[in-house]
Protein backbone atom coordinates (compact mmCIF):
# COMPACT_ATOMS: atom_id res chain seq x y z
CA UNK A 1 0.00 0.00 0.00
CA UNK A 2 1.43 3.40 -1.05
CA UNK A 3 0.73 6.72 0.64
CA UNK A 4 -1.60 7.56 -1.66
CA UNK A 5 -3.87 4.90 -0.92
CA UNK A 6 -4.18 5.61 3.11
CA UNK A 7 -6.88 7.66 4.05
CA UNK A 8 -6.57 11.38 3.76
CA UNK A 9 -3.20 11.58 2.65
CA UNK A 10 -1.82 14.41 1.20
CA UNK A 11 0.51 15.28 -1.58
CA UNK A 12 3.80 16.51 0.13
CA UNK A 13 4.71 20.58 -0.64
CA UNK A 14 7.31 20.67 -3.99
CA UNK A 15 10.11 22.55 -3.38
CA UNK A 16 13.89 22.80 -3.92
CA UNK A 17 15.42 20.34 -2.03
CA UNK A 18 16.95 20.54 1.79
CA UNK A 19 20.76 20.62 0.06
CA UNK A 20 19.80 23.32 -1.95
CA UNK A 21 18.89 25.43 2.03
CA UNK A 22 22.05 27.53 1.96
CA UNK A 23 21.96 28.63 -2.02
CA UNK A 24 18.43 29.82 -0.93
CA UNK A 25 19.25 31.60 1.81
CA UNK A 26 21.45 33.37 0.45
CA UNK A 27 19.36 34.05 -2.67
CA UNK A 28 16.72 35.48 -0.11
CA UNK A 29 19.37 37.78 1.27
CA UNK A 30 20.23 39.38 -1.78
CA UNK A 31 16.70 39.22 -3.83
CA UNK A 32 13.57 38.22 -2.12
CA UNK A 33 11.59 39.07 -4.79
CA UNK A 34 13.02 36.98 -7.71
CA UNK A 35 13.08 34.01 -4.99
CA UNK A 36 9.27 33.95 -4.25
CA UNK A 37 9.14 34.75 -8.50
CA UNK A 38 11.30 31.71 -9.70
CA UNK A 39 10.03 29.00 -7.24
CA UNK A 40 6.34 29.67 -8.62
CA UNK A 41 7.77 29.39 -12.12
CA UNK A 42 9.47 26.20 -11.24
CA UNK A 43 7.33 24.59 -8.58
CA UNK A 44 3.89 25.97 -9.17
CA UNK A 45 1.13 27.29 -6.75
CA UNK A 46 2.00 25.40 -3.57
CA UNK A 47 5.81 25.32 -2.76
CA UNK A 48 7.98 24.57 0.57
CA UNK A 49 11.14 27.32 1.10
CA UNK A 50 13.57 25.50 3.76
CA UNK A 51 15.52 27.80 5.26
CA UNK A 52 17.02 26.49 7.86
CA UNK A 53 15.75 24.95 10.78
CA UNK A 54 12.24 26.87 8.89
CA UNK A 55 10.20 25.55 6.20
CA UNK A 56 8.02 28.59 4.69
CA UNK A 57 4.67 26.90 3.34
CA UNK A 58 4.54 28.96 0.50
CA UNK A 59 1.05 29.51 -1.12
CA UNK A 60 0.31 31.18 -4.40
CA UNK A 61 -3.42 31.11 -6.24
CA UNK A 62 -6.46 33.60 -5.35
CA UNK A 63 -8.66 30.62 -3.49
CA UNK A 64 -5.17 30.06 -1.04
CA UNK A 65 -5.40 33.61 0.15
CA UNK A 66 -9.13 33.34 1.00
CA UNK A 67 -8.70 30.95 2.64
CA UNK A 68 -5.67 31.60 5.09
CA UNK A 69 -6.59 35.50 5.24
CA UNK A 70 -10.68 35.20 5.45
CA UNK A 71 -12.35 31.73 5.51
CA UNK A 72 -10.11 30.44 7.89
CA UNK A 73 -8.25 33.56 9.03
CA UNK A 74 -8.87 32.21 13.31
CA UNK A 75 -6.45 29.91 12.47
CA UNK A 76 -3.83 32.12 11.19
CA UNK A 77 -1.59 34.44 13.67
CA UNK A 78 0.71 37.16 12.15
CA UNK A 79 4.16 35.13 10.82
CA UNK A 80 7.52 35.14 9.92
CA UNK A 81 8.99 38.71 9.33
CA UNK A 82 6.32 40.87 11.61
CA UNK A 83 7.16 38.76 14.23
CA UNK A 84 10.85 40.00 14.17
CA UNK A 85 9.13 43.60 13.68
CA UNK A 86 7.72 43.25 17.52
CA UNK A 87 10.72 43.86 18.47
CA UNK A 88 10.83 47.34 17.20
CA UNK A 89 6.63 47.76 16.81
CA UNK A 90 5.73 45.87 20.27
CA UNK A 91 2.00 44.67 20.28
CA UNK A 92 0.55 47.96 17.89
CA UNK A 93 -2.22 47.12 15.56
CA UNK A 94 0.54 45.41 13.08
CA UNK A 95 1.66 42.30 15.03
CA UNK A 96 -0.61 42.00 18.34
CA UNK A 97 -3.18 39.22 18.32
CA UNK A 98 -6.06 37.93 19.99
CA UNK A 99 -8.24 40.07 22.57
CA UNK A 100 -5.18 42.80 22.28
CA UNK A 101 -5.72 42.93 18.85
CA UNK A 102 -9.23 43.37 18.86
CA UNK A 103 -9.00 45.73 21.57
CA UNK A 104 -7.17 48.52 19.05
CA UNK A 105 -8.87 48.10 16.13
CA UNK A 106 -11.82 48.70 18.23
CA UNK A 107 -10.39 51.99 19.42
CA UNK A 108 -8.59 52.72 16.08
CA UNK A 109 -11.36 51.83 13.78
CA UNK A 110 -13.91 54.82 14.35
CA UNK A 111 -11.07 57.10 13.05
CA UNK A 112 -11.26 55.06 9.59
CA UNK A 113 -14.77 55.56 9.09
CA UNK A 114 -15.43 56.82 5.56
CA UNK A 115 -17.18 60.09 6.41
CA UNK A 116 -14.23 61.19 8.83
CA UNK A 117 -11.55 60.51 6.42
CA UNK A 118 -13.49 62.01 3.59
CA UNK A 119 -13.94 64.92 5.19
CA UNK A 120 -10.33 65.28 5.04
CA UNK A 121 -10.05 65.60 1.94
CA UNK A 122 -9.47 69.20 2.13
CA UNK A 123 -6.28 68.76 4.36
CA UNK A 124 -4.70 66.58 1.74
CA UNK A 125 -5.11 69.16 -0.70
CA UNK A 126 -3.59 71.63 0.99
CA UNK A 127 -0.47 69.20 1.70
CA UNK A 128 -0.26 68.22 -1.98
CA UNK A 129 -0.33 72.08 -2.68
CA UNK A 130 2.67 72.48 -0.73
CA UNK A 131 3.94 69.53 -2.09
CA UNK A 132 3.88 71.18 -5.76
CA UNK A 133 5.00 74.71 -4.44
CA UNK A 134 7.87 73.06 -3.26
CA UNK A 135 9.18 71.13 -6.63
CA UNK A 136 7.92 73.98 -8.70
CA UNK A 137 11.12 75.59 -6.91
CA UNK A 138 13.25 73.05 -8.13
CA UNK A 139 12.19 73.30 -11.68
CA UNK A 140 15.11 72.87 -14.20
CA UNK A 141 17.46 72.07 -11.20
CA UNK A 142 19.26 69.48 -9.57
CA UNK A 143 17.50 66.06 -9.50
CA UNK A 144 15.20 65.95 -6.25
CA UNK A 145 14.38 62.55 -4.07
CA UNK A 146 11.12 62.12 -4.75
CA UNK A 147 10.69 59.18 -2.36
CA UNK A 148 11.98 61.18 0.37
CA UNK A 149 9.42 64.12 -0.86
CA UNK A 150 6.74 61.19 -0.56
CA UNK A 151 7.88 60.89 2.80
CA UNK A 152 7.54 63.63 3.95
CA UNK A 153 4.25 64.43 2.24
CA UNK A 154 2.50 61.09 3.73
CA UNK A 155 3.90 61.77 7.08
CA UNK A 156 2.23 65.59 6.81
CA UNK A 157 -1.07 64.41 5.97
CA UNK A 158 -0.71 61.37 9.00
CA UNK A 159 -0.17 64.52 11.42
CA UNK A 160 -3.22 66.49 9.69
CA UNK A 161 -5.88 63.55 8.98
CA UNK A 162 -5.17 60.96 12.40
CA UNK A 163 -3.28 62.72 14.57
CA UNK A 164 -4.10 66.33 14.61
CA UNK A 165 -0.56 67.09 14.95
CA UNK A 166 2.12 68.77 13.16
CA UNK A 167 4.88 66.22 12.54
CA UNK A 168 7.11 68.01 10.81
CA UNK A 169 9.34 69.04 13.55
CA UNK A 170 10.57 65.44 13.59
CA UNK A 171 13.13 65.36 11.33
CA UNK A 172 14.57 62.38 12.52
CA UNK A 173 11.40 59.68 12.00
CA UNK A 174 11.97 59.07 8.35
CA UNK A 175 15.37 57.66 8.98
CA UNK A 176 14.27 56.02 12.27
CA UNK A 177 11.70 54.13 10.75
CA UNK A 178 14.35 53.02 7.94
CA UNK A 179 16.69 51.46 10.95
CA UNK A 180 13.63 49.33 12.27
CA UNK A 181 12.44 47.91 8.83
CA UNK A 182 16.43 47.28 7.90
CA UNK A 183 16.94 45.28 11.76
CA UNK A 184 13.32 43.52 11.32
CA UNK A 185 14.32 42.14 7.82
CA UNK A 186 17.85 41.21 9.22
CA UNK A 187 16.24 39.63 11.99
CA UNK A 188 14.15 37.65 9.68
CA UNK A 189 16.91 36.91 7.24
CA UNK A 190 19.22 35.34 10.45
CA UNK A 191 16.12 33.56 11.78
CA UNK A 192 17.18 35.69 15.09
CA UNK A 193 20.21 33.54 15.34
CA UNK A 194 22.30 36.60 16.25
CA UNK A 195 22.09 37.91 20.11
CA UNK A 196 20.42 41.27 20.13
CA UNK A 197 23.21 42.18 22.32
CA UNK A 198 25.84 41.74 19.81
CA UNK A 199 26.79 45.48 19.58
CA UNK A 200 27.10 45.52 15.17
CA UNK A 201 26.77 48.79 13.82
CA UNK A 202 23.04 47.69 12.80
CA UNK A 203 21.92 46.83 16.02
CA UNK A 204 23.40 49.65 17.57
CA UNK A 205 21.42 51.89 14.85
CA UNK A 206 18.52 50.09 15.46
CA UNK A 207 18.87 50.65 19.26
CA UNK A 208 19.12 54.92 18.18
CA UNK A 209 16.15 55.00 16.13
CA UNK A 210 13.96 52.84 18.48
CA UNK A 211 14.80 55.55 21.41
CA UNK A 212 14.24 58.47 18.97
CA UNK A 213 10.67 56.63 17.86
CA UNK A 214 9.98 56.86 22.43
CA UNK A 215 10.64 60.32 22.15
CA UNK A 216 8.33 61.26 19.72
CA UNK A 217 5.47 59.69 20.98
CA UNK A 218 6.04 60.52 24.47
CA UNK A 219 6.05 64.00 22.59
CA UNK A 220 3.76 64.19 21.03
CA UNK A 221 1.30 61.85 23.86
CA UNK A 222 2.47 64.70 26.52
CA UNK A 223 1.48 67.86 24.43
CA UNK A 224 -1.94 66.45 23.43
CA UNK A 225 -2.59 65.55 27.01
CA UNK A 226 -1.83 69.29 28.00
CA UNK A 227 -3.61 70.74 24.79
CA UNK A 228 -6.81 68.07 24.33
CA UNK A 229 -8.43 69.05 21.15
CA UNK A 230 -11.94 69.95 21.06
CA UNK A 231 -13.26 67.12 19.09
CA UNK A 232 -11.16 64.47 20.66
CA UNK A 233 -11.66 61.98 17.67
CA UNK A 234 -8.29 61.81 16.36
CA UNK A 235 -5.88 58.66 16.73
CA UNK A 236 -3.90 60.88 19.64
CA UNK A 237 -6.93 61.48 21.57
CA UNK A 238 -8.74 57.96 21.31
CA UNK A 239 -5.55 56.04 22.38
CA UNK A 240 -5.00 58.61 25.40
CA UNK A 241 -8.66 58.10 27.05
CA UNK A 242 -8.57 54.34 26.04
CA UNK A 243 -4.95 54.09 28.32
CA UNK A 244 -6.84 56.02 30.69
CA UNK A 245 -9.05 53.33 31.48
CA UNK A 246 -6.36 50.80 31.83
CA UNK A 247 -5.44 49.12 35.62
CA UNK A 248 -2.08 49.14 34.85
CA UNK A 249 -0.87 52.45 33.96
CA UNK A 250 2.83 50.97 32.86
CA UNK A 251 0.79 48.69 30.47
CA UNK A 252 -1.62 52.00 29.37
CA UNK A 253 1.59 53.97 28.53
CA UNK A 254 2.98 51.04 26.88
CA UNK A 255 -0.13 50.22 24.44
CA UNK A 256 0.13 53.55 24.06
CA UNK A 257 3.71 53.88 22.75
CA UNK A 258 3.50 50.63 20.38
CA UNK A 259 0.26 51.68 18.72
CA UNK A 260 1.56 55.26 18.11
CA UNK A 261 4.56 53.86 16.63
CA UNK A 262 2.86 51.63 14.46
CA UNK A 263 0.34 53.96 13.44
CA UNK A 264 3.10 56.40 12.26
CA UNK A 265 5.34 53.56 10.64
CA UNK A 266 2.10 52.32 8.31
CA UNK A 267 0.50 55.25 8.16
CA UNK A 268 3.26 56.81 5.93
CA UNK A 269 5.10 54.14 4.42
CA UNK A 270 2.75 52.42 2.12
CA UNK A 271 1.37 55.72 0.25
CA UNK A 272 4.48 57.24 0.14
CA UNK A 273 6.24 53.96 -1.30
CA UNK A 274 2.88 53.83 -3.83
CA UNK A 275 3.75 57.36 -4.98
CA UNK A 276 6.93 56.80 -5.37
CA UNK A 277 6.39 53.85 -7.97
CA UNK A 278 3.85 55.75 -9.71
CA UNK A 279 5.39 58.74 -10.36
CA UNK A 280 8.55 56.54 -11.68
CA UNK A 281 6.03 54.86 -13.94
CA UNK A 282 4.64 57.73 -15.32
CA UNK A 283 7.69 58.52 -16.55
CA UNK A 284 8.53 55.60 -17.93
CA UNK A 285 5.21 55.53 -20.17
CA UNK A 286 4.69 59.05 -21.16
CA UNK A 287 0.70 58.25 -23.12
CA UNK A 288 -0.51 57.36 -19.70
CA UNK A 289 0.88 60.41 -18.06
CA UNK A 290 -0.80 62.63 -20.60
CA UNK A 291 -4.05 60.82 -20.07
CA UNK A 292 -3.54 61.84 -16.79
CA UNK A 293 -2.73 65.41 -17.21
CA UNK A 294 -5.21 65.81 -18.89
CA UNK A 295 -7.65 64.47 -16.83
CA UNK A 296 -6.58 66.40 -13.97
CA UNK A 297 -6.60 69.89 -16.38
CA UNK A 298 -10.56 68.96 -17.33
CA UNK A 299 -11.88 67.65 -13.56
CA UNK A 300 -9.71 70.07 -11.65
CA UNK A 301 -9.12 73.38 -13.94
CA UNK A 302 -6.99 75.47 -11.54
CA UNK A 303 -8.25 74.68 -8.03
CA UNK A 304 -7.55 72.36 -5.08
CA UNK A 305 -9.37 69.00 -5.38
CA UNK A 306 -12.10 67.93 -2.82
CA UNK A 307 -13.55 65.07 -2.38
CA UNK A 308 -16.59 65.24 -5.00
CA UNK A 309 -13.41 65.42 -7.49
CA UNK A 310 -12.16 61.56 -6.43
CA UNK A 311 -14.96 59.97 -8.17
CA UNK A 312 -13.86 61.92 -11.22
CA UNK A 313 -10.57 60.70 -11.41
CA UNK A 314 -11.00 57.47 -12.89
CA UNK A 315 -7.90 57.08 -14.79
CA UNK A 316 -5.80 58.23 -11.86
CA UNK A 317 -7.51 55.81 -9.68
CA UNK A 318 -6.87 53.00 -12.21
CA UNK A 319 -3.26 54.06 -12.66
CA UNK A 320 -3.02 54.11 -8.80
CA UNK A 321 -4.63 50.37 -8.90
CA UNK A 322 -1.94 49.04 -11.66
CA UNK A 323 0.84 50.36 -9.62
CA UNK A 324 -0.18 48.63 -6.79
CA UNK A 325 -0.68 45.73 -8.63
CA UNK A 326 3.15 45.88 -9.30
CA UNK A 327 4.40 47.14 -6.40
CA UNK A 328 1.59 46.21 -3.94
CA UNK A 329 2.56 48.03 -0.63
CA UNK A 330 2.48 45.03 1.30
CA UNK A 331 4.63 42.58 -0.46
CA UNK A 332 4.26 39.93 1.88
CA UNK A 333 1.71 38.57 4.41
CA UNK A 334 3.14 35.97 6.89
CA UNK A 335 0.94 33.99 9.12
CA UNK A 336 1.87 30.71 11.94
CA UNK A 337 -0.72 27.82 12.11
CA UNK A 338 -2.23 27.72 15.14
CA UNK A 339 -3.76 24.05 14.33
CA UNK A 340 -3.38 21.72 11.84
CA UNK A 341 -5.34 22.91 8.33
CA UNK A 342 -5.50 22.03 4.18
CA UNK A 343 -5.08 24.65 2.07
CA UNK A 344 -4.89 23.76 -1.65
CA UNK A 345 -5.07 20.00 -1.20
CA UNK A 346 -1.98 20.02 0.96
CA UNK A 347 -1.66 19.35 4.51
CA UNK A 348 -0.07 22.46 7.29
CA UNK A 349 0.84 21.25 10.39
CA UNK A 350 0.16 23.15 13.48
CA UNK A 351 3.04 25.62 14.03
CA UNK A 352 3.90 25.66 10.39
CA UNK A 353 4.67 29.26 8.66
CA UNK A 354 2.66 30.05 5.70
CA UNK A 355 3.06 32.97 3.70
CA UNK A 356 0.67 34.41 0.68
CA UNK A 357 3.15 36.65 -1.51
CA UNK A 358 0.85 39.82 -3.20
CA UNK A 359 3.91 40.59 -5.59
CA UNK A 360 3.60 37.05 -6.91
CA UNK A 361 0.10 36.71 -6.88
CA UNK A 362 -0.13 40.09 -8.45
CA UNK A 363 1.67 38.63 -11.77
CA UNK A 364 0.29 35.46 -12.00
CA UNK A 365 -0.64 34.71 -15.52
CA UNK A 366 -3.38 32.64 -15.04
CA UNK A 367 -5.64 35.32 -13.55
CA UNK A 368 -3.68 38.50 -15.63
CA UNK A 369 -3.03 38.96 -18.92
CA UNK A 370 0.95 40.17 -20.09
CA UNK A 371 1.57 40.72 -16.18
CA UNK A 372 4.62 42.11 -16.71
CA UNK A 373 3.31 44.96 -18.33
CA UNK A 374 2.05 48.39 -16.81
CA UNK A 375 -1.58 48.59 -18.18
CA UNK A 376 -3.77 50.46 -16.29
CA UNK A 377 -6.88 49.77 -18.54
CA UNK A 378 -6.97 46.47 -16.98
CA UNK A 379 -8.80 48.03 -13.90
CA UNK A 380 -11.06 49.38 -16.50
CA UNK A 381 -14.87 47.74 -14.76
CA UNK A 382 -15.64 45.82 -18.19
CA UNK A 383 -12.52 44.15 -18.27
CA UNK A 384 -11.66 43.38 -14.64
CA UNK A 385 -15.10 41.43 -14.49
CA UNK A 386 -14.90 37.67 -13.79
CA UNK A 387 -11.36 38.18 -12.05
CA UNK A 388 -11.32 36.67 -8.83
CA UNK A 389 -11.55 38.59 -5.85
CA UNK A 390 -8.25 37.48 -4.03
CA UNK A 391 -6.30 37.42 -7.41
CA UNK A 392 -5.79 41.25 -6.10
CA UNK A 393 -4.78 42.31 -2.41
CA UNK A 394 -2.58 45.11 -2.06
CA UNK A 395 -4.05 45.67 1.15
CA UNK A 396 -4.67 42.15 2.49
CA UNK A 397 -7.70 40.53 3.26
CA UNK A 398 -9.94 39.16 5.55
CA UNK A 399 -10.83 40.56 9.18
CA UNK A 400 -7.04 41.83 9.35
CA UNK A 401 -7.32 44.04 6.30
CA UNK A 402 -5.87 47.30 6.44
CA UNK A 403 -7.64 49.85 8.11
CA UNK A 404 -5.99 52.30 6.81
CA UNK A 405 -6.60 51.49 2.86
CA UNK A 406 -9.40 54.60 2.09
CA UNK A 407 -7.19 57.38 3.35
CA UNK A 408 -4.03 55.78 1.24
CA UNK A 409 -5.91 55.81 -1.72
CA UNK A 410 -8.07 59.32 -1.15
CA UNK A 411 -4.23 60.50 -0.31
CA UNK A 412 -2.67 58.50 -3.24
CA UNK A 413 -4.92 59.75 -5.82
CA UNK A 414 -5.12 63.47 -4.64
CA UNK A 415 -1.64 64.02 -4.65
CA UNK A 416 -1.18 62.03 -7.90
CA UNK A 417 -3.97 64.61 -9.60
CA UNK A 418 -2.35 67.66 -8.42
CA UNK A 419 1.30 67.06 -9.48
CA UNK A 420 0.52 66.08 -12.56
CA UNK A 421 -1.57 68.39 -13.27
CA UNK A 422 1.46 70.83 -12.71
CA UNK A 423 4.52 68.91 -13.49
CA UNK A 424 6.41 66.23 -15.02
CA UNK A 425 8.43 64.26 -12.98
CA UNK A 426 11.58 62.10 -14.89
CA UNK A 427 14.35 59.67 -13.43
CA UNK A 428 17.83 60.66 -14.04
CA UNK A 429 18.56 58.46 -16.76
CA UNK A 430 20.82 55.68 -15.89
CA UNK A 431 19.23 55.35 -12.49
CA UNK A 432 18.94 51.59 -11.16
CA UNK A 433 15.47 51.74 -10.09
CA UNK A 434 15.04 48.61 -7.83
CA UNK A 435 12.48 47.54 -5.59
CA UNK A 436 13.56 46.91 -1.95
CA UNK A 437 10.58 44.32 -0.07
CA UNK A 438 11.35 45.85 3.65
CA UNK A 439 8.19 45.79 5.98
CA UNK A 440 6.52 47.56 2.34
CA UNK A 441 8.15 47.57 -0.47
CA UNK A 442 9.62 50.62 -1.44
CA UNK A 443 12.15 51.89 -3.77
CA UNK A 444 15.58 50.93 -3.11
CA UNK A 445 18.18 53.88 -2.22
CA UNK A 446 15.30 56.72 -3.14
CA UNK A 447 14.04 57.97 -6.52
CA UNK A 448 16.05 60.80 -8.00
CA UNK A 449 13.76 62.90 -10.41
CA UNK A 450 14.76 65.88 -12.40
CA UNK A 451 11.58 68.43 -12.34
CA UNK A 452 9.69 70.27 -15.59
CA UNK A 453 6.62 72.02 -15.90
CA UNK A 454 3.70 70.13 -17.58
CA UNK A 455 3.33 72.45 -20.43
Amino acid sequence: MTATDLPHARPALPGPPRSATLGLLARMAKDRLSVMTSVTRRYGDAVRLRLGPKSLHFFNHPDHAKHVLADNSANYLKGIGLVHARRALGDGLLTSEGEVWKAQRKTIQPVFTAKRINGKADAIAQEAAGLVARLRERRDGAPVDISAEMTGLTLGVLGRTLLDADLGAFESIGESFEAVQDQAMFEMMTLSALPTWVPLPKQLRFRRARADLDRIVARLAAERAANPTAEGDDVLSRLIEATRREVDARAGRRRMRDEMVTLLLAGHETTASTLSWTFHLLDRHPEVWERLHAEAVEVLGDRLPTYADVHRLRQTTMVLQEVMRLYPPVWLLPRLARAEDEVGGYRVAAGADVVICPYTLHRHPAFWDRPEVFDPDRFDPGRAAGRPRYAYIPFGAGPRVCVGSGLGMLEATIVTACVVRELRLATVPGYDVRPEPMLTLRVRGGLPMTVRSAG
